[in-house]
C-alpha cells in the first residue's frame, strides 16, 4: 500500500540531498588532507627510503676507496682507528654536493 504524501516526498529528498552533500563534503576534506601532506612531505624534502638506502651504500663504497687510495686498512664498525697525529686533516670537499631532487608538480 502506497500513499502519495507530499510531507514525505519532500522530507526523502531533503535527506537524500544532506547525505549526497555530507558524502561530498567527507571527500573535499580528504582531498585536502592528501594536499596537505603532499605540502609538507615537498616542504621539508624528505628522502624515501630506498634513495637513503643506495645513498649509504654509495658512502660506504666511497669510503673503501679512500682508505684503500690512502693505504689504510678499513676501520672496524664498532671502533673507530685512532687518526695519527702526523696526518693533516682533510677538508671537507663542498665542491661535489648533490644536486636537490626535482619536485613533483600535483
Amino acid at each position: 500500500m502506497q500513499t502519495q504524501n507530499p510531507l514525505m516526498d519532500e522530507l526523502a529528498k531533503i535527506t537524500q540531498a544532506a547525505m549526497g552533500l555530507a558524502q561530498a563534503a567527507g571527500d573535499e576534506a580528504k582531498t585536502a588532507l592528501r594536499a596537505q601532506g603532499d605540502r609538507f612531505v615537498a616542504e621539508f624534502d624528505l628522502v624515501r627510503r630506498d634513495e637513503l638506502d643506495v645513498l649509504k651504500s654509495e658512502i660506504a663504497a666511497l669510503r673503501a676507496e679512500i682508505a684503500a687510495l690512502r693505504g689504510d686498512a678499513p676501520a672496524p664498525k664498532a671502533k673507530a682507528a685512532p687518526k695519527s697525529a702526523a696526518a693533516p686533516k682533510a677538508a671537507p670537499n663542498t665542491a661535489s654536493k648533490a644536486k636537490p631532487r626535482a619536485r613533483k608538480a600535483s
